[in-house]
């Protein structure tokens, strides 16, 4: 039996090494493309920069977004007994009191918020987040 075993393994490495030093068959040319494809294609045109305004509005939404991830987290913690419903109410109104922060600031500019502004309101979160615990 160890014999034929041998003789299987030797076979199957013969034939891989014939199959690496055997030469390929010669590829045949591509025929040219019609002459309606050899034009070439025009550039896309250039997606302009979304205004300042669709910039600020996605920082506002990544901001209350994050909110409601916190509400939905103090909602499972409380569910779960990790700490009583009173707590989970402070929790919650802290969370509200940011939203309200970021919604004063966003009717300051237009309904969005600048850089510097989600990073403060980023800030305040992460505070809340790490009470809030994971």
């Amino acid at each position: 039996m160890p014999r034929m075993i041998r003789a299987l393994a030797a076979c199957a490495l013969i034939s891989a090494l014939a199959a690496c030093v055997a030469p390929r068959p010669p590829r045949k040319p591509h025929a040219p493309p019609p002459p309606s494809q050899t034009q070439p294609r025009p550039a896309p045109a250039p997606t302009p920069a979304p205004p300042p305004r669709d910039i600020g509005l996605d920082r506002l939404d990544q901001v209350d977004s994050r909110i409601d991830i916190l509400h939905r987290r103090i909602d499972v913690r409380v569910d779960k007994g990790f700490y009583p419903q009173p707590q989970g109410d402070s929790l919650h109104h802290r969370l509200d009191v940011i939203r309200e922060e970021a919604h004063d600031m966003a009717a300051q500019h237009g309904g969005g918020v600048s850089a510097d502004e989600q990073r403060v309101l980023n800030q305040e979160l992460d505070g809340a987040s790490r009470i809030i615990g994971e």
